[in-house]
This record gives structure tokens, C-alpha cells and sequence, in this order.
């Protein structure tokens, strides 16, 4: 695995984490909460992971969806309670307390777009955030 440092997706997480927190504090319910949030967030994963890594990771789309569907069915069993981390509001937000399985559909879609981005960067013929390394 190269390290690196990649300025475009440095700004695009910045970016991105911007809209995620403007969606978690002015908007409470709808679509936009509920299910395009949960493709931004896979979208987000995979941005902050290729700010730091310079390989090509053909299957990080692929990665990155099993890491959240996981989180999301351990929503099911109750696990920001197993932790004992109930009453920590962080914790409910990062983690979740609400399984619903549109989410891992969401989730699925996220992943979908980020594949569509590598295929797009790769036919384009341009270093997969290769060129803006210090």
C-alpha cells in the first residue's frame, strides 16, 4: 500500500462532510435524511480513505458497503446499548439505534457511485489520485 497526501480528495471530504452535517442539523425527516444521507456517507467513507491511500483499490466500493451494511444490521441488535453507550449522544448518532434495511439499499447505491466514479477516473486515463501527492 503507497501513502500519500491527495488534495482533491482532501477537498472533496471537506465538502462532503459539510453537506453531512448540514443534513443532520437542519434537515429532521424525508428523503433527504433518511436515504440520501446514506449515500453520501458511503461516498464520504471512500473520499477520506483516498485522501491517505494512492493505490488503486478496485474493490474498496465493495468494502466500504459491507463495513456499513454491517454497522447497520448490528443497528438491529441493539449495539450502541451492548456497548453500554446509550446514553451518549454521539455514540447514538455515529452508530445508530435504528435498523432499517432501506438504509443498506442506500447503502448499496453509495457504493454504486463510487464504483461508477473509479470506472469513470479509469477510462479517462488519469492517476487515481496519483498526481497531487507531496
Amino acid at each position: 500500500m503507497r501513502w500519500g497526501f491527495n488534495w482533491k480528495y482532501f477537498i472533496a471530504t471537506v465538502i462532503l462532510f459539510i453537506i453531512i452535517i448540514a443534513i443532520a442539523l437542519f434537515i429532521e425527516t424525508g428523503f433527504i435524511r433518511n436515504h440520501f444521507g446514506d449515500v453520501i456517507i458511503v461516498v464520504f467513507i471512500f473520499s477520506f480513505i483516498r485522501i491517505f491511500v494512492r493505490n488503486e483499490w478496485s474493490w474498496l466500493w465493495l468494502g466500504i458497503f459491507v463495513f456499513a451494511a454491517f454497522v447497520e444490521v448490528m443497528q438491529f441488535f441493539g449495539l450502541v446499548y451492548l456497548l453500554g453507550l446509550g446514553e451518549v449522544q454521539w455514540a447514538r448518532v455515529m452508530i445508530g439505534v435504528t435498523f432499517d434495511p432501506w438504509d443498506i439499499v442506500m447503502y448499496f447505491v453509495g457504493a454504486l457511485v463510487v464504483l461508477a466514479f473509479e470506472r469513470l477516473q479509469r477510462r479517462r486515463g488519469k492517476p487515481k489520485g496519483n498526481e497531487e501527492v507531496l
